[in-house]
């Protein structure tokens, strides 16, 4: 039997996760990552509740565990990243960066330096093989939970080394496994959002790092309907906290775009606008799962965001880790910064950062 250390997040799927590879016989070992040190503005640090859920959950399945701090690392290598985004006036997933270079990098290194030869973690998603050899990165058994979606820029090296061993189940059996076997996170919560963020609202949070810079709010025929709170707050297909309803037609108010040399936010009335929607985007940062995209150009599905419905699109691989992404039918409120994910199947491919939407009603700036 191995030796696999598990990332124990303080909820019940990693908890599970532990559970399963301990009843395999396996020698397991549970490790807690401390992310984010700061409390909240009640002054609550979430992951001293997390750590004591951990240290719960380890006693009572009978295994070894430890915390390690990736604190800087989080800052340097997913939190600055946050923020620049956000200067950019783009709306990132931060998530995506923090598997590749904190979950299975960083972490990924301190498990192999314990001796282990796995690492798991508690992620709805399964692993494959391809004729060739290549790990595959597969979509979880229950669709309502697969995580794929945030693992996409997972290589070869780490996929090697991981193993998720819930990804076979559905939400409803981990908590029933965990629930029969008295774990103490049985009925724990889901967490959701962003980690670092937690229960807190989003602008006092991001006020803390970034100034606000208040703007107009205006049509795409120039007028002026309200005042916004800085572009950073706002996203592609936004409609609720714009403070404008009740004028122009009745219908609700929706974001169009920014304008970001101009510091103006560009809204219309209307769910189905037609400048929501857009055929072509181009992405950049492009991965791939096999290290290499399966040819020139090719056609596969498409998630522009978590929890979508699969879109059939034609991909065209341009220089410098650039695509260019073609929807069979036309998108809507596709978003600079958020993630691109293809698949075949229920095999996930590999991904890219949206960065313009090349047919949407670009109606200041350009995006950036």
């Amino acid at each position: 039997m191995a030796k696999i250390v598990v990332g124990m997040s303080g909820g019940v799927d990693s908890s599970v996760a532990a559970l399963l590879l301990k009843r395999m016989g396996h020698e397991v070992i549970g490790v807690f990552m401390k992310n984010w040190e700061e409390k909240d503005e009640r002054g609550v640090c979430a992951s001293e509740a997390d750590w004591a859920d951990v240290r719960s959950v380890c006693d009572h399945i009978g295994i070894p565990y430890y915390a390690v701090n990736f604190a800087r690392e989080y800052r340097d290598r997913v939190f600055s990243y946050f923020l620049d985004e956000y200067r950019r006036g783009r709306t990132p997933n931060p998530d995506v960066l923090c598997n590749r270079e904190i979950k299975f990098k960083a972490f990924l290194d301190f498990a192999m330096k314990l001796g282990a030869e796995c690492l798991a973690t508690g992620h709805f998603c399964k692993i494959g093989e391809d004729r060739e050899g290549h790990r595959l990165l597969m979509r979880g058994d229950d669709p309502q939970k697969d995580q794929s979606y945030f693992l996409y820029m997972l290589g070869q090296k780490a996929l090697a080394k991981a193993m998720f061993p819930v990804g076979q189940m559905t939400k409803a059996q981990v908590r029933s496994v965990a629930a029969a076997a008295g774990l103490p996170t049985s009925a724990k919560k889901d967490s959701t959002g962003i980690c670092f963020i937690g229960e807190r609202h989003f602008k006092p949070f991001l006020q803390q790092f970034l100034p606000a810079q208040p703007g107009n709010m205006r049509t795409t025929e120039g007028k002026i309907v309200g005042r916004h709170d800085g572009l950073m707050y706002y996203t592609i297909g936004q409609r609720r906290g714009l403070g404008i309803g009740g004028t122009g037609n009745g219908e609700r108010w929706f974001v169009l775009d920014k304008d970001m040399e101009n510091n103006e936010l560009i809204v219309e009335q209307g769910a189905d606008h037609p400048l929501l929607y857009s055929q072509n985007a181009l992405g950049v940062d492009a991965t791939w799962i096999r290290g290499e995209a399966p040819g020139r150009e090719f056609d596969c599905t498409c998630k522009y965001r978590y929890r979508q419905a699969d879109q059939d699109v034609h991909v065209q691989i341009q220089e410098k880790g650039h695509v260019l992404v073609t929807a069979k039918e036309r998108q809507r409120a596709v978003t600079p910064g958020q993630s691109m994910v293809f698949y075949q199947g229920d095999v996930c491919l590999g991904g890219a950062i949206c960065d313009r939407v090349l047919d949407a009603g670009q109606v200041g700036s350009p995006r950036p």
